[in-house]
Order: C-alpha cells, then sequence, then structure tokens
C-alpha cells in the first residue's frame, strides 16, 4: 500500500501551526519535521552551554502538546530530527508530556551523532559542536519496533522519510535506486513550504496565499508522487517540485550515508492538478566517511548602518569612513567590513528614496573591541561628519558568532544507535558496500539555440533558487523547455556567470548540468566566508544570489 508521508516544518521557526494542519488536512501515515539547519546547530549548542538539559528545539514540544493525542487518534507516526544535540532528552520530555496528556505513546529515539567527546582524536579540533550525518536505518529500526514517536539528533534532512519508507517496505541496505528514489522525495519534502510554491522564481503564475506543506505519496519501487492536502494555498508542479531539487546540492551524485543518489537520472512529470511523479532515480554505494558538522565559536561582531541622503553620496560615504577608522586606529577591530548599498535615486519623491546606506561591520576576539569602542565611536561623529548624519540604530554592544565547517571521518568512527521504546539499545551497522565519491563526466552540450533573441533580464526565461553550504553558495537554474535547454546550456558557462554576478569573479565556481531537469547548478566557492552565524555578506545564506542573477540583463531567446 502507498505510504504517505508528509513535511510539517523546514527549520527551526516555521509555520507554528503547520502539525495541526497536517495532522485534519487530509490522510497520512508518517507525518516528518526538520528543525535542523547547520545555524540551527550553533543555537543549540549556545543553549546546552547555558543548561546541560537543553539542545533540543523547544517549539517541537509545544507543537506536540496541542497535537499528539490528534496524531494517535489518527494512527499518524511521527519522525523528527528536533532531538538536535540531545535526542535523548527530547524523548524523556515527550514521554513526561504523554503522561500528563494520559496517552499511551511509544517513544524511541536515535542517537550516536555526537562526536564532541572525542573530536580531538578524530582531528576536528575543539568545537562547539560537532556531529556526523546519520542515515535512515537507526529510524526504520524504532519504527519496526513500534515506535510512534522517533526523535533523532542529526541525521541527513532525507533520512526522515528514508526511514519510514524502508521500515514500512521492508528494503534491504543495498536496495540502492529504492533508496535514490526515497532520498529524492526526501530532498524535496525537507523544505517545506519551498516543494508547494513558496520561494517559487515564478511565483506570480500561481495563487501562494498560504502555501500548504508537501506530502510523498511512496511506492515500493521508490518512485513517488509530491502533492499536498486539497484547499490549502501554493501549487505542486513540476517547476516548484524542480526548484527545490537544485536547492544546496553539488553535482549529479548526491552523497549520503546509505546511498549516494544520481540527481541526472530523475524524472519528473505532472501527473495532475498538485501532483507530481518522481521516478527513475538510481543509486549507488554510499562513501566509506560520513559528514560532520562543526561549529565553533569565532569571536565577537557588531554593525553600524549609516544613512547617507541626497547629493555627493561617494564623497559622503568616503568621509565617515575615514573618521571612523581614524577614530579607531588605537586598538581597531580585527576585521572591518564597509558595504555601501545605492539605494538612493535621482531626484526622489520621498527621503527614503533619496537615501543610500553604508554599513559598517567589524568581528574581533574582544568583546569590548567590537561592542561600545565601535558602535560608541560611530555615533560620536553624529554632530560632526556629512550633512544630515543619521544612523538606523543606537549604539549596541557586541554579539558572538559562530563559524561552521564541515568535515568528514570514516563511518567506523561512529556508532550508530537506536534506542527503542523499551530501552533496548541496537547499534545500527554502517553499510558494508562504499563506493568513493567522484565527479560523473561531464554530458554533451546539446545542440545550440540559433533563434531570436532580445535583451531582458535573465528571469524572463531561468528560474532559480539558491542557499549555502556552509561558507560556499549553491545556485540551481532551470528552464521549462527543450529549446530553451538548448540556449541555457550553450550561454550560460562559468564565464558569463561570473560576468553577470561581478561579486564572484575571482572566487573558484564549479558548473554542474543536469540535462534530465532542463538544468545547471553552480557551486561558489567561498562567497559566504566562515558560514551564516558569521554574518560576512549582506546576504549571509545566499538565499536571493539566484535573484539577482535572474534581475541581469543578457541576451535571451525572444
Amino acid at each position: 500500500m502507498t505510504l504517505r508521508i508528509g513535511n510539517a516544518s523546514g527549520f527551526y521557526g516555521d509555520r507554528f501551526s503547520a502539525v495541526r494542519e497536517m495532522l485534519t488536512g487530509g490522510p497520512l501515515d508518517v507525518l516528518t519535521g526538520d528543525y535542523l539547519a547547520e545555524l540551527t546547530m550553533l543555537i543549540l549548542g549556545r543553549d546546552r552551554l547555558k543548561d546541560a538539559s537543553r539542545g533540543y528545539a523547544k517549539t517541537f514540544l509545544r507543537q506536540l502538546e496541542e497535537n499528539l493525542g490528534l496524531a494517535q487518534e489518527k494512527g499518524v507516526k511521527i519522525v523528527t530530527n528536533a532531538g538536535g544535540l540531545n535526542p535523548a532528552g527530547l524523548a524523556d520530555a515527550i514521554r513526561d508530556l504523554a503522561a500528563k496528556l494520559g496517552l499511551d505513546i511509544a517513544v524511541a529515539h536515535v542517537e550516536g551523532d555526537e562526536l564532541l567527546p572525542s573530536a580531538e582524536r578524530l582531528g576536528l579540533g575543539k568545537p562547539l559542536t560537532a556531529n556526523a550525518y546519520l542515515g535512515a536505518w537507526g529510524i526504520a529500526e524504532c519504527l519496526k519496533a513500534g515506535a510512534d514517536v522517533v526523535v533523532t539528533g542529526r541525521v541527513t534532512d532525507a533520512s526522515l522519510v528514508v526511514g519510514p519508507a524502508a521500515a514500512h517496505y521492508g528494503w534491504r541496505r543495498d536496495d540502492y535506486d529504492r533508496l535514490a528514489g526515497a532520498v529524492v522525495a526526501g530532498h524535496v519534502l525537507e523544505c517545506g513550504a519551498q516543494a508547494t510554491g513558496g520561494n517559487y522564481a515564478f511565483f506570480t503564475e500561481h495563487d501562494l496565499g498560504t502555501p500548504g506543506f508537501p506530502i510523498a505519496e511512496i511506492e515500493a519501487d521508490g518512485s513517488s508522487v509530491i502533492t499536498k492536502h486539497p484547499v490549502t494555498g501554493g501549487a505542486v508542479t513540476v517547476g516548484t517540485v524542480t526548484a527545490q531539487l537544485l536547492y544546496e546540492i553539488a553535482g549529479p551524485r548526491y552523497a549520503g550515508p546509505d546511498v549516494t543518489t544520481r540527481f541526472d537520472t530523475v524524472a519528473l512529470e505532472q501527473a495532475g492538478p498538485d501532483r507530481v511523479r518522481i521516478s527513475g532515480a538510481k543509486g549507488e554505494p554510499p562513501p566509506p566517511t560520513l559528514k560532520v558538522c562543526l561549529n565553533t565559536l569565532g569571536g565577537f561582531r557588531n554593525e553600524t548602518t549609516f544613512v547617507l541622503t541626497g547629493l555627493d553620496i561617494d564623497a559622503k560615504a568616503a568621509l565617515v569612513r575615514e573618521q571612523l577608522e581614524r577614530s579607531l586606529k588605537d586598538r581597531p577591530p580585527a576585521e572591518i567590513r564597509w558595504t555601501l548599498a545605492r539605494t538612493d535615486r535621482e531626484d526622489a519623491d520621498t527621503e527614503q528614496g533619496a537615501s543610500a546606506l553604508l554599513r559598517c561591520a567589524v568581528k574581533d576576539q574582544d568583546p569590548k573591541v567590537a561592542g561600545r569602542a565601535f558602535s560608541g565611536a560611530a555615533i560620536e561623529l553624529a554632530l560632526a561628519s556629512y550633512p544630515g548624519f543619521h544612523v538606523t540604530a543606537p549604539p549596541s554592544d557586541a554579539s558572538p558568532y559562530g563559524v561552521y565547517a564541515a568535515s568528514y571521518v570514516d563511518a567506523s568512527e561512529v556508532h550508530h544507535t537506536a534506542v527503542l521504546p523499551k530501552g533496548d539499545r541496537v547499534e545500527i551497522p554502517h553499510s558494508e558496500q562504499t563506493l568513493e565519491l567522484s565527479d560523473v563526466e561531464e554530458p554533451a552540450l546539446p545542440k545550440p539555440y540559433t533563434g531570436p533573441t532580445r535583451r531582458a533580464p535573465l528571469g524572463a526565461v531561468v528560474g532559480a533558487r539558491s542557499g549555502d553550504k556552509g561558507g560556499d553558495a549553491n545556485l540551481g537554474v532551470w528552464v521549462r523547455s527543450e529549446e530553451q535547454w538548448r540556449w541555457l546550456a550553450n550561454t550560460l558557462t562559468v564565464e558569463e556567470f561570473r560576468r553577470l554576478l561581478p561579486e564572484t569573479a575571482e572566487l573558484p565556481v564549479k558548473r554542474y548540468a543536469l540535462p534530465n531537469l532542463y538544468a545547471l547548478n553552480f557551486v561558489v566557492t567561498g562567497l559566504l566566508g566562515e558560514g551564516v552565524a558569521s554574518q560576512a555578506r549582506f546576504d549571509p545564506q545566499a538565499k536571493a544570489l539566484g535573484e539577482w542573477l535572474r534581475a541581469r540583463h543578457t541576451e535571451v531567446p525572444a
């Protein structure tokens, strides 16, 4: 029987009501929730420093307080990575909650991702958090033991879907094509409403409203249909699913702890209103290593934004920059970064429209140097600098920032363990078959497009979705016809990409082609510095990088 898996969270802070909406909107077998972005692990690490009993997503517990009885009544299993750095603690809290509510609920959890005690031995330094990405088989073991709720720590996002599918259909460890199909479905579901029209490049083509959360109807062969509950907002189309498939990936080989999925084999088909069929996914053995998410405290940061209005914007910016840096010369912050956003317009009919924003961001190991010593010096210029001086916020203390890095350890160093509802502990073996990761041979370019062109924004033809992986930015673009693909594949080279986005001109850029999706994916190494928590860039997670690319003008098919 088809397994219906829904998602109710794409990040820690997503729509609180989504759990109830998914449980009441239509039939489901399993409800998942993804709460763990790279930045979230840092937030939970800082929580745990204050209180060792914390380290999990407290929002999820509040959602369960309203909905645990409803899930039991509907017969819906719940699988979530909300356990964060303390899955055992969250599992205990859920048991206490169930007792308070008078519910008989079987709770299990998955652990073993925590590598902090052995970080130095493994060559990982002295991080605040160190967590390996586990796979799906611990989740599957918990569900086969009768768990109603399964809590994990750091597993791959797709494992929340792969685990229930593997348990339901009795898949083997070497059923790589089936596992790959479930990974693709999990990758589509993991970011919630991004699969149902949220953050979609061609959003004007749909009535977005409040988009429903996605559902994957998974078959025994690993194929699936992506849909949503009826009478919910948004849309499920080949375009919305393509956009999510391209989100935060690199090359055609998508490595995981259980299977390496070949994204260049995936086929999409519109199978009805708000129904997209995913088929054809091929899988290969996983690599012998597991990825590790490392977060460290990098120091302290602060910023001041000066408002520059009217004439002589560049001269005003130069003046205040010279004045502030001179006032900090006795003990300058370790890093000072200036950014001028020319949001002003000539002969503007509003003051805001006549103003530009000059942002000064600083970092230092000393909170005093990055704190009031900096922000106070900026404010002291108020009556002694450019005409019209004002800033967007009062002086402030520095705040700590984190640094994210990815590392890899041999899978044998990680003890993946399922803790079953009655407390039994089951060690989950890692894959016996492994295959070192390597790039796929670049596919041949299609025949060039020879039709007429016109100068217009790239986004008149191209969709895009972008995001972050640590300090790197991922930007996927796609088109919607074979003819447009012939143009895109031959036109948007790495050189043209760098020309359109000058910020990437001096950085390593790699292009990957996915002809089955009429798509290209670009990975820009180092664009985001030390990752989102370090706030190194105006758009620190590169969420709008794709929209900047779409706004750039070039010759597009007429």
